[in-house]
């Protein structure tokens, strides 16, 4: 009997709320003490096409999904077609009783079949078919013995504003499917039992990145809605009243963040996130952030692209872009948090970051890292450690101190000229998106454009200081390093935790802050490596290539993905056994 160690998949069309039952599964597993890691996976249509849910559960934390499913909750015939070859010997299917035929396709695979009557239950009990999601995760949490009551939590809170006959029904449901699968069902090898333990957020990056920002200050969200960084703006709209936040819906990505840079130059503590279709629209804009100097905050979370790409799907192919977008050059930060937690402290170091360097700070997610779900202890986001420095400010008094003029752009040693919001009377000053000297106007001075240039991109040197280093995970000596950036944290430590269990030396060095970086510590890095893998979510390996441009070292080999989906760890160790 293997207990607490198992994942599970629920597979239907679009419609049959396949994502809203794998949440809340995943939620009500969690408030029984257990780890999960939830990936969901959808279609880019608003009904039909095959979705699917994936739920991880251990009694330790868990920073990826897996490729092996172990019970396989299938809403329709489809379901079973997509998915049989991923269920391991032993394990299970649960499906309607109506369909036939699915119990001959399971026979000689070694896979226990679990009809049960889910149509009727959920007709019968809540009087609506589409409640058979339902009825499917009763009989799930019955097979496997967990335990009835926080599942009846979770559908008391997910349905309580619809009511408290919505409530009964969809407890009726859940219960007799509960119910059904103790009396009918007797054999399987997976057991789930709740445990003691302090209460987990289960959150996602997304939702972890806006709960930093909001503890660092942010007033301002402008943003238009795209895949995968709707649901930033979704959570800040929501909250927004709470927290003291102005969110503001806008027509297009280009008023998005044209609104942002506005209220960033009045003092604001703002952002925009959109996608890399709307960071394209962004692209002109960014340059006037750039030349003006304002602190700005922009997440794009990346999808496969050109164009519209794989709306719903993963990759990480906008580094390039978003390490030089716009024309010319100005001063950027670039961070790419790789777990829930990193997100946080990305939400919470980004403002900072931004007005201390007077320049945008752009976030990097993907779809796999911005909606998959992990339960997290409530220490993980330590609220009370997040300061707020707001750089160069001047305040009231410093400037009535001020004996001759306020210049915005003033040359400095560091190359931050101190700023000023535009309320108190010595705070006038010009802006513009031409080249101008240190009062703000615009000038075609050569010898003004190189002093202007020198000390704009000179910020740079001083960030590198405080941009964190690669992080070394597992043993210091290893034979091989693998090499990852962002969302590929999880799957990576994962892969590098299970070879070493098999006797396998292997490292793994990730990075979270981009640019800038202290590229002679990672040059040393890589001098110390025997052997490198690159893990990258992209076509060329772009990591990679920013490593031999900047290092002069090449990375050994490269295990690529491309297809919009995320990597797990068995892909991982599959390609790196190949290599």
């Amino acid at each position: 009997m293997i207990k607490n160690d198992m994942t599970f998949k629920i597979g239907g069309e679009a419609g049959q709320g396949v994502e809203s039952s794998g949440a809340g599964f995943a939620q009500a597993l969690a408030r029984g003490g257990l780890h999960i890691f939830g990936l969901q996976d959808y279609m880019s249509r608003i009904r039909g096409g095959h979705n699917f849910y994936q739920i991880r559960v251990k009694e330790e934390d868990i920073y990826s999904h897996t490729d092996a499913v172990h019970l396989l909750l299938a809403l329709n015939p489809q379901a079973i077609k997509e998915h049989i070859e991923e269920v391991v010997e032993g394990g299970g299917i649960i499906y309607d009783e109506s369909w036939q035929g699915e119990k001959r396709e399971l026979e000689g695979r070694g896979i226990v079949p679990f009809p049960a009557p889910l149509k009727r239950i959920a007709e019968e009990e809540g009087g609506r078919k589409v409640m058979m999601n339902t009825a499917a995760l009763g009989v799930a949490a019955g097979l496997t013995g967990y335990d009835f009551e926080p599942m009846a939590s979770v559908i008391e809170d997910n349905f309580r504003k619809k009511g408290a006959s919505v409530v009964e029904r969809n407890l009726k449901v859940a219960e007799t499917g509960y119910r059904f699968a103790q009396e009918n069902y007797h054999r399987f090898d997976y057991r789930l039992e709740a445990i003691e333990v302090p209460e987990r957020m289960v959150i996602n990056g997304n939702h972890a990145f806006c709960l930093g920002a909001v503890a660092s200050g942010c007033r301002f969200v402008s943003a238009y809605p795209m895949t995968p960084a709707t649901s930033i703006m979704e959570w800040m709209a929501t909250h927004a009243q709470r927290y003291g936040m102005v969110m503001k819906h806008t027509e297009d990505e280009i008023a998005a963040i044209c609104m942002a840079i506005g209220a960033a130059h009045v003092g604001a503590r703002a952002m925009t996130a959109t996608s890399g279709g709307g960071f394209s629209l962004m692209v002109e804009a960014l340059g006037l952030a750039g030349m003006t100097e304002t602190p700005l905050v922009v997440v794009e979370a990346q999808r496969p692209g050109p164009s519209t790409g794989l709306a719903t799907r993963t990759e990480q192919g906008d580094l390039r872009f978003i390490l030089h977008a716009s024309q010319g050059e100005f001063p950027r930060l670039i961070l790419a948090p790789g777990t829930v937690e990193e997100c946080f402290q990305a939400g919470a170091r980004a403002f900072n970051l931004a007005e201390k360097y007077q320049c945008p700070v752009i976030v990097v997610l993907d779809n796999f890292l911005a909606n998959s779900l992990r339960a997290v202890d409530k220490e993980a986001f330590d609220f009370a450690s997040v300061e707020i420095d707001r750089g160069e400010l001047l305040t009231s008094e410093d400037l009535d101190r001020l004996e001759s003029r306020y210049n915005r752009f003033q040359f400095t040693e560091s190359g931050i000229s101190p700023r000023a919001v535009s309320s108190h009377p010595k705070a006038v000053y010009v802006s513009t998106g031409n080249v101008h000297d240190e009062e703000g106007h615009i000038t075609e001075e050569p010898t003004i454009r190189t002093k202007m240039m020198n000390k704009k991109m000179r910020k740079l040197e001083v960030a590198r200081r405080e941009m964190r280093e690669p992080e070394l995970y597992g043993p210091k000596e290893a034979d091989i390093t693998l090499l990852g950036w962002g969302s590929t944290y999880g799957p990576i430590r994962e892969a590098v935790k299970a070879l070493n269990k098999e006797g396998r030396k292997v490292n793994f060095i990730h990075f979270m802050d981009i640019w800038p970086l202290h590229w002679e510590e990672v040059a040393e890095m890589m001098e110390r490596a025997k052997q490198t893998v690159a893990v990258e979510n992209n076509y060329s390996g772009q990591m990679a290539d920013l490593i031999r441009t900047y290092t002069g070292r090449e990375v050994d080999k490269r295990i690529l993905r491309y297809d919009g989906r995320p990597f797990s760890p068995d892909y991982i160790i599959a390609h790196l056994e190949v290599q």
